[in-house]
């Protein structure tokens, strides 16, 4: 859907409430920036538009029939909140939404990465495994996309430096 029909959409439930675009807007976004909007002249972020759909008591991919509003949208908001509640295997495990293949794949590098970074504190040998495997994933998906990320890749880096050391003690012992 494009900005002009997202923002006819919010305008129209905006007006529709009763609302002005100053109590609609509240401390999340500039009165200005929703007028940018509801004239189509601004496309709305993922965040932008999950607040104005909450305050509003919308849902715009029920205006839609593409299929990146038959799911894309609402797939890529669900596993933003597995992302944020630590539910790090089910955001890995998953496909890209339609149409969010970049925002996945930064999801995805943090996903690997801080699962990693848990594993390392464990004391299992195979957790030390996985540690290094993640940590690998999250290092080649961080350098993808517009949201590539080079900090995730030194952090990556440390992560293996770590589980690699526990390993090398884990092996010395054996002999």
């Amino acid at each position: 859907m494009d900005a002009k029909n997202i923002g006819r959409i919010i305008k129209e439930a905006r007006l529709a409430k009763k609302m002005t675009q100053n109590e609609v807007v509240g401390d999340f976004i500039t009165r200005n920036m929703l007028s940018q909007i509801e004239s189509g002249s601004a496309m709305p972020s993922v965040k932008t538009l999950e607040y104005l759909c909450k305050v509003l008591d919308i849902q715009i991919e029920a205006y839609d029939s593409s299929p990146v509003a038959d799911g894309g949208m609402m797939g890529y908001i669900e596993l933003r909140n597995l992302y944020a509640a630590g539910v790090y295997e089910e955001v890995i495990r998953a496909d890209p939404p339609a149409g969010y293949v970049d925002e996945f794949t930064a999801l995805k590098a943090r996903a690997c990465l801080h699962l990693a970074e848990q594993l390392t504190e464990n004391e299992d040998i195979t957790a030390y495994q996985r540690a290094v495997e993640l940590a690998r994933e999250s290092k080649e998906l961080s350098t993808q996309g517009i949201f590539a990320d080079i900090g995730s890749g030194e952090r990556a880096d440390s992560v293996i430096k770590k589980a690699a050391a526990k390993l090398s003690a884990y092996y010395s012992s054996l002999v």
